[in-house]
């Protein structure tokens, strides 16, 4: 009986010994993925207004497409990215997007592959100067290298609807909700321009720029760009503080140049 006993007992713990192998073996294996990783972790610049708020829970949740990991952000801070914008529409229209709304077209909106969800983004075309505010509700985009998807209208805003793609700024600016005042306070904050005409030819823009001038616009200034090998000199009034004092230098601007537009600096 004593034998039995104690057979019986060395073979209890050889079972327990087992099970606790096998049980730290699995925990060993198990790999937990953390968007804290910098491996994994985009690149961010200096801080931008703001702090970002509370996000819906489960939106930090890794997720694969087409065999390459995502790993969401658990904060919008200070987070800036540049690279190639486009834009997606009519095949979308309607549809659920990932946190769970419809999307629609028309609507200020992006996509974005990490940042958390509901937050504001500040999008500066760097072809144009033309910048909008969108919020991001869905994930994306999946093509190459590019970093954000525009909905029409936040397409439209920027004028890529044309070109389909564009070379873009893109800088958080806080969360829905809790960060409308920062958001407020980074266009306010702003200085603006607006572009009234765009010439092949200086002599040209320089005509026009001593004739702003000469009516107030102190600050006007010509910038040359080039697109595609060719040189173009664009004129813009300026300088303007904030958006509301730019809107309206822009509505007398219009009547005289109709094909102007708004430009952050």
């Amino acid at each position: 009986m004593g034998q039995t006993t104690t057979a019986f007992r060395l073979t209890t713990a050889a079972m327990l010994i087992a099970a606790l192998m096998l049980t730290l073996s699995g925990c060993g294996k198990r790999q937990i993925p953390t968007s804290q990783d910098p491996a994994r972790r985009p690149s961010v610049a200096a801080p931008a207004p703001g702090k970002a708020g509370p996000v819906p829970k489960g939106t930090f949740k890794p997720y694969t497409i087409a065999g390459k990991r995502y790993y969401p952000l658990s904060s919008s801070d200070g987070y800036v990215q540049t690279g190639i914008a486009s834009w997606y529409g009519d095949d979308f229209h309607g549809k659920k997007t990932a946190n769970g709304e419809t999307y629609d077209m028309y609507a200020m909106t992006c996509a974005h592959k990490v940042l958390p969800m509901n937050t504001y983004v500040r999008i500066t075309n760097r072809n144009n100067g033309k910048v909008v505010t969108l919020r991001v509700n869905d994930r994306g985009p999946f093509v190459g290298s590019r970093i954000v998807d525009l909905s029409h209208a936040g397409a439209q805003a920027l004028g890529v609807i044309g070109p389909g793609t564009a070379p873009v700024r893109l800088e958080a600016v806080g969360v829905a909700g809790r960060q409308a005042p920062s958001i407020a306070k980074a266009v306010a904050d702003g200085s603006y321009f607006v572009q009234v005409g765009s010439f092949t030819q200086p002599e040209n823009a320089k005509r026009l720029l001593a004739t702003l001038k000469q009516s107030g616009y102190s600050g006007s200034r010509m910038k040359r760009a080039l697109i595609s090998g060719q040189s173009y000199w664009r004129v813009q009034a300026g300088v303007f503080r904030g958006m509301d004092h730019a809107n309206k230098v822009h509505a007398a601007l219009k009547h005289k140049y109709p094909a102007s537009f708004l430009i952050a600096d």
